[in-house]
């Protein structure tokens, strides 16, 4: 007659728990989830809008360092290419917008 008793009270809180327990197995993946759109996915998005901001404002004049060290000026701009002068020599090199590593800009004093 006791053990009746138990395997009701372990039906019950079992039955009660399933809910509880589905909760409890899924907010953990749900706080990783969003740790990662925190910490990796939230701060890729804004350096990705950082560097095409910076890559759609240089001009001609401005002094540009290629991702793979090239450092010129920039003599002409095309759509989505522009020419850049290296050195003395006055090397004329096209790239890609999408190989500008660093833009300094020209300022007035440089002139």
């Amino acid at each position: 007659m006791n053990f009746m008793f138990w395997d009701t009270a372990a039906a019950d809180s079992t039955a009660a728990m399933g809910a509880y327990g589905t909760l409890t197995m899924l907010l953990p993946m749900v706080i990783v989830l969003v740790m990662m759109y925190f910490v990796l996915y939230r701060p890729q998005k804004k350096q990705q809008k950082k560097d095409t901001e910076m890559r759609n404002s240089i001009e001609i004049g401005d002094e540009v360092t290629t991702i793979g060290g090239v450092i010129g000026r920039v003599v002409a701009i095309k759509e989505d290419t522009f020419v850049l002068e290296t050195g003395n020599d006055r090397v004329k090199i096209r790239f890609r917008r999408s190989a500008i590593g660093a833009v300094e800009k020209l300022s007035m004093e440089d002139k």
